[in-house]
């Protein structure tokens, strides 16, 4: 007659199918995470999608995790979700700040909370890293995002935001 032994370590949490998983972002999601990004650019007037440009931004955002955050949520690993955030110096703050930019998350999963599980990780990492405040642009035209924002407690400003592309330097 065998005699089991019992396992005394911990009970291994299983994941239950279609749970939502939120983790720092590993290259291998580059490729997901591409395709989402153009899904972002082309809901945003200001951008363009370009896949070999957002893998090289992807890159180098995952090239330095101290200061730059990039979250993916996942169901059965799978990426439907995404996020991205660095660290900036604000002279106003007199401190660290956190810049938020890219969260997309697929179309059949909006409005399941996988957008604010996403915010919510970021504002975590941001606050072990001794961020101060948060901040991010959205389009004035994009009501749904705003709303998400809002709902999120993102509290709008009188603050626009402008931008001037730097061309590429001459070779010559």
């Amino acid at each position: 007659m065998a005699v089991l032994k019992q396992n005394k370590k911990k009970p291994v949490k299983r994941r239950e199918k279609n749970e939502v998983v939120i983790s720092q972002a590993k290259t291998s999601d580059i490729p997901s995470m591409v395709r989402l990004l153009s899904i972002l650019f082309t809901i945003e007037n200001d951008f363009s999608p370009n896949m070999k440009k957002q893998e090289i931004g992807l890159k180098l955002m995952l090239s330095d995790k101290k200061n730059r955050s990039v979250m993916v949520a996942k169901i059965n690993e799978k990426v439907i979700g995404m996020a991205t955030a660095q660290i900036v110096v604000s002279t106003a703050e007199g401190g660290l700040s956190v810049w938020v930019e890219d969260v997309i998350v697929d179309r059949e999963h909006r409005r399941c909370n996988v957008g604010s599980m996403l915010l919510y990780s970021i504002e975590q990492w941001a606050r072990l890293a001794g961020a101060q405040r948060m901040q991010l642009i959205t389009e004035s035209s994009n009501k749904h995002a705003i709303a998400f924002y809002d709902y999120n407690s993102w509290n709008q400003t009188n603050l626009i935001c402008l931008r001037k592309i730097i061309p590429e330097a001459s070779l010559s």
